[in-house]
């Protein structure tokens, strides 16, 4: 995240956006980049720990915010649980698959139809986050 920026905060996008807390909130963004096709929107910089504050991301049309843990703020580490994130994709559902694949995330359950009709896998990142690709399945 070499481009990071103390401008003014970016405008977000969609209604609802996910705020996680990971262990390395500025290599997760490089990451979320590689895997994800992520644009860096604004970022705090790096204290002098290597950790922000606060990082914003467009991913698949929507605002994805990373923050890293401050123990000392009252804000400690915690393993990611609980939830997933869901990337709701169209035709291209095999190329994210392949691309978040190639950069480094783990396969948890294949990319297949599924139950409710569409194609589903799930992928785990480095940074223990879930991440739920969803495409409805090509007619024809």
């Amino acid at each position: 995240m070499t481009e990071a920026t103390t401008q003014a905060p970016a405008r977000t996008l969609g209604g609802l956006v996910a705020y996680l807390q990971v262990d390395g909130a500025v290599k997760a963004a490089d990451f979320y980049k590689r895997a994800f096709g992520a644009e860096l929107a604004f970022a705090y910089p790096p204290d002098d720990k290597g950790r922000t504050m606060h990082v914003h991301l467009y991913v698949n049309g929507s605002s994805l915010m990373l923050g890293d843990a401050y123990p000392e703020h009252g804000h400690p580490s915690v393993p990611p649980q609980g939830y997933t994130m869901q990337l709701i994709l169209g035709d291209d559902v095999d190329a994210w698959w392949q691309r978040a694949v190639d950069a480094g995330c783990t396969v948890e359950v294949p990319l297949d139809v599924m139950f409710w009709g569409d194609r589903w896998g799930l992928l785990r990142d480095p940074f223990g986050v879930n991440w739920g690709m969803n495409a409805p399945v090509k007619k024809g």
